[in-house]
């Protein structure tokens, strides 16, 4: 039912939106990634879910975003090693996370006081399997086919509304993980992770990537995962390479690793130059150019959700879409 509103708006040409950071907002809140906050400070993410509903997001996305299994494998030599000097159940942690982060999402709506939180789309993140600015570390496809089908299926038991495969940064990785969302029978979105010049991260096109996914049956297509400028020029090849629903959600801030620096953070505050009335401009132009679905990514806040909400138009301008690309 709340992603069938979303289906609603989409087919009428109206805007849909997402909701913005969830990672760096749970950060902003002081809780670290150890758990990602699921195990150890639940109410932060269930609060950062409720406040985005508050915000006037169409959709909330679960915390899942590199919540895999292989996350935790990648801290040890192998299996074995993980189960020899790792706490007990450790390989199984990540189903539990996903299946918790799912239920805390799912709370928030139902606890929520808005009038239309029963109508919020629960979205499953679902990543790239290795760092997500790293493309040249995709598995091979036997073993992206294995871990994704696994995310999937737990995403799909634990009762999201649709797959979010997001900051995909390499369009074997997008093709294999599309593929196996049409098969789990759930709607999903597909958005690609650009760079400057608004490639991909693998340097692939955007047209490209748009034209590989679309056999498999996405209900959107959209960018992610770069600054305003490299989103709007990747959004502006996007939206002349397909005539299904576009969309995007920018990061704003700077990353220093392990983790995102913003202005919330005194000491880096030279670092963010985006406020939520900066961000609105950029979504402003967006639209303009036909994107239909609008977010925010690493770094946004409820505030650029709220700003989104009151600034952008209800619907979207007609889009002329490419004749080499098929549509749906």
């Amino acid at each position: 039912m709340s992603y069938g509103r979303i289906q609603g708006h989409l087919s009428r040409g109206e805007m849909v939106l997402l909701d913005g950071g969830v990672g760096t907002e749970i950060y902003r809140r002081g809780v670290y990634w150890r758990s990602n906050g699921i195990e150890r400070n639940p109410e932060v993410v269930r609060q950062v879910h409720a406040d985005y509903i508050a915000a006037g997001a169409d959709v909330i996305t679960t915390n899942t975003f590199q919540l895999t299994r292989r996350s935790y494998l990648n801290l040890f030599h192998d299996i074995e090693h993980m189960r020899h000097i790792g706490p007990e159940g450790l390989e199984n942690k990540a189903e539990m996370l996903v299946r918790r982060a799912v239920e805390l999402a799912r709370e928030a709506r139902e606890q929520s006081r808005s009038a239309t939180a029963g109508e919020v789309a629960i979205a499953g993140s679902i990543s790239p399997l290795q760092h997500c600015f790293r493309p040249q570390l995709a598995p091979p496809n036997d073993e992206l086919r294995t871990e994704h089908g696994e995310t999937i299926q737990q995403l799909k038991e634990s009762g999201v509304d649709f797959l979010l495969l997001e900051t995909m940064n390499n369009i074997r990785e997008a093709v294999v993980a599309s593929d196996l969302a049409r098969t789990s029978n759930l709607p999903f979105w597909v958005s690609f992770a650009v760079r400057e010049g608004g490639k991909l991260l693998s340097r692939e096109s955007v047209a490209g990537a748009a034209k590989a996914v679309e056999p498999y049956g996405p209900e959107a297509i959209l960018v992610n995962c770069g600054p305003i400028e490299d989103i709007t020029l990747a959004l502006s090849e996007l939206a002349g390479a397909t005539r299904r629903p576009i969309g995007c959600y920018a990061h704003i801030g700077r990353y220093h690793p392990p983790s995102w620096k913003h202005a919330f953070f005194p000491r880096f505050a030279e670092t963010d130059q985006v406020p939520p009335e900066k961000y609105l401009t950029a979504a402003g132009q967006w639209a303009a150019m036909g994107a239909q679905i609008i977010g925010g990514c690493c770094g946004t806040t409820p505030a650029h959700i709220q700003a989104l909400k009151v600034g952008l138009p209800k619907s979207c301008p007609p889009r002329q879409a490419s004749r080499s690309v098929g549509a749906r």
